[in-house]
């Protein structure tokens, strides 16, 4: 997934002058391949004088407290997946595989998944585009289906992305830490 985006950031010279600090692949893609981190931030206001790749950490679906990230994401076509059962193993063996804080942060997050195994709610509001294919959000009441440049914010509710098209579905999104409710 990495290797068809490109992640331009700029920064500040020794002399307090705007540059390309960064030009190339961008930061680094989760063990699925479904998401793809350009950049993070720790605090709000964020400090633009920090050095350093601000997305190079481990994957987390959260920002930090204060904090936000920009990321991509795929969903793929339903056709291509396992039944729901052989997907909630699936999630099982998943993780397994991940370390504590991560395992921590993927069970922390779903809460009532009898709709469909990726239902999950975060402490974040979310600006999320639909770039390309179709996609499905499924809520706990009712779901939407969205189109190219259709865009959704998302309150911190319990959701999730379903493609019941053919091709994988691609998303920017901009999560935003949030109080809980």
């Amino acid at each position: 997934m990495a290797d068809t985006y490109r992640r331009v950031v700029t920064g500040f010279d020794a002399d307090g002058r705007s540059i390309v600090a960064m030009d190339g692949p961008p930061g680094p893609v989760d063990a699925r391949g479904t998401l793809l981190e350009m950049w993070a931030t720790d605090a709000t206001p964020a400090d633009n004088t920090i050095p350093g790749d601000a997305a190079d950490r481990p994957v987390m679906l959260e920002p930090s407290v204060n904090g936000s990230k920009f990321r991509f994401f795929r969903v793929a076509p339903e056709s291509t997946l396992q039944s729901i059962e052989e997907r909630n193993d699936a999630f099982d063996a998943r993780l397994e595989t991940m370390d504590d804080a991560e395992r921590a942060d993927a069970l922390r997050i779903r809460h009532d998944t009898t709709r469909h195994p990726g239902m999950h709610e975060t402490l974040t509001v979310d600006y999320i585009i639909l770039l390309s294919g179709e996609v499905t959000m499924l809520l706990d009441e009712g779901q939407v289906d969205l189109k190219p440049f259709d865009t959704v914010i998302q309150r911190g509710t319990n959701h999730a992305w379903v493609n019941y098209g053919t091709e994988t579905a691609v998303l920017a999104g901009v999560l935003i830490n949030a109080h809980p409710r």
